[in-house]
C-alpha cells in the first residue's frame, strides 16, 4: 500500500478521539491568533483590527476593533491577563504594526510602527510579560528582529551583526502566530519557508544564532514550517507544509529532543498541511495541530488520532491539559477537548 493510503488508514481508524465544539465568536471575521492566560481568558485576534476575548471558558467572546486600526490584520496575540495584551499587525510596511493594551481592550497603545517599505513582519513571542521578540521577513538578506526589555514601551531592532542571514526568497508565515517560540529565561526559536525549511535557534535572546535544516516539504513561496512549539529547552516540534495543497503528502511533521540542534520526521502521523501545532501537556508529549482540512492529536513516540474539518482552522492554544481553542475563517472559534 502506497505511504499516503497507508496513513490514511490510519488516521480513519483513530479518528474518534477529539471533540470539536463550536463556539459563538460573534464576528465574521478570518481570525488569525489566539492566546490563552488560563481555562478562563483567552485572547484572539484577526482582519480589520479585530480583537476578541473571553473569561468565562468560551460561553461569551466579546468581539471589538482597535480604533484607527480597521485596516490591519493582526495575525498574533500575546495576553497575559484578562486586562493585558499585546498584537502584532502582520503586512508591507506601515502594516507592520504592535499594540498593547492594560485595561481589556478599553485603550490600546501604539508601541511600534515599521517604517521600512520592505518590511514584513511576522508574529512574536513573550518569556513574560515584559521581554519579548518580533520575527520579520528578511530585509537586506537577514531577518528582521525587534526585542523589548520594558512591556513594549521601546522596540529595539537588532543589529545587521545580531540577525542571521537568509537565503534568497526564504522567509517566515504569518499564518498562525506560531512561526516563534520562546522558552525559560533566554530561548528562542523561528521556522522558515520558501527555498529551505530550516529552524533558527538562540540560547541568548537572540543576540547569537544557529541554524537547523529540517525534514519537511519546501520548494516554493507556500511551503515550509509554519509552526513551532517548545515544552522545554530540549523538546520541540514544528509543522507545515503547502497551504495550496493541503490534504498533499508530506514530510510536514517533525520533532527534536536536542534543543532544535537536529529534526526528526514523524512518519506515523498523517502528512496533511498544519498551520500550527502546540504541546497540551508541558509534562508529556501530547500535542495537537490544526491546519486547512485536518486536525491531529498525537504522541511523538506514539501514531496520532485525527479529525477532518469542515472548516479551516489557522490558529491554537493550549488551555489545559488535554484541550485547547483554535481559530479559523468568518469567525471560526471551536474547542478541542482530548479523552
Amino acid at each position: 500500500m502506497p505511504r499516503l493510503g497507508l496513513l490514511l488508514t490510519l488516521y480513519t481508524t483513530l479518528a474518534i478521539a477529539q471533540t470539536v465544539t463550536s463556539l459563538d465568536s460573534h464576528t465574521t471575521e478570518n481570525l488569525r491568533g489566539v492566546s490563552a492566560v488560563s481555562a478562563s481568558v483567552v485572547w484572539a485576534s484577526g482582519t480589520q483590527g479585530t480583537y476578541l476575548r473571553t473569561t468565562d471558558t468560551g460561553k461569551t467572546w466579546i468581539p471589538a476593533q482597535v480604533p484607527g486600526a480597521e485596516k490591519l490584520d493582526f495575525r498574533d496575540v500575546e495576553s497575559f491577563s484578562a486586562d493585558e495584551a499585546y498584537l502584532l499587525a502582520a503586512g508591507p510596511g506601515e502594516q507592520s504594526c504592535i499594540y498593547k493594551t492594560t485595561d481589556a481592550g478599553q485603550h490600546w497603545l501604539l508601541q511600534f510602527t515599521n517604517t521600512d517599505p520592505q518590511g514584513f513582519y511576522d508574529c512574536f513571542a513573550f518569556w513574560d510579560r515584559n521581554h519579548g521578540i518580533a520575527v520579520g521577513d528578511p530585509v537586506d538578506g537577514r531577518f528582521e528582529l525587534l526585542t523589548t526589555d520594558d512591556g513594549g514601551a521601546h522596540w529595539t531592532a537588532l543589529s545587521a551583526k545580531q540577525r542571521p542571514e537568509a537565503l534568497p526568497h526564504e522567509g517566515a508565515f504569518a499564518a498562525s502566530g506560531t512561526c516563534i517560540t520562546v522558552q525559560g529565561e533566554n530561548n528562542v526559536w523561528f521556522a522558515t519557508g520558501g527555498p529551505a525549511a530550516r529552524v533558527f535557534r538562540s540560547t541568548d535572546r537572540g543576540r547569537s544564532w544557529a541554524v537547523a535544516e529540517t525534514p519537511l516539504a519546501h520548494g516554493n513561496d507556500s511551503s515550509g514550517i509554519f509552526s513551532i512549539a517548545f515544552r522545554d529547552g530540549q523538546h520541540g516540534l514544528i509543522a507545515g507544509g503547502d497551504y495550496q495543497h493541503p490534504d498533499a503528502d508530506g514530510p510536514n511533521l517533525a520533532t527534536t529532543n536536542d534543543g532544535g540542534a537536529t529534526w526528526q520526521l514523524l512518519p506515523a502521523h498523517p502528512q496533511f498541511y498544519f498551520s500550527a501545532i502546540g504541546f497540551t501537556d508541558p509534562h508529556s508529549e501530547d500535542f495537537l495541530a490544526v491546519g486547512a482540512t485536518h486536525s491531529i492529536a498525537g504522541d511523538v513516540k506514539g501514531p496520532s488520532t485525527g479529525r477532518s474539518l469542515s472548516t479551516t482552522l489557522n490558529a491554537l492554544s493550549p488551555v489545559g491539559p488535554r484541550e485547547a481553542i483554535a481559530v479559523g475563517p468568518k469567525g471560526e472559534i471551536v474547542r478541542i477537548t482530548l479523552p
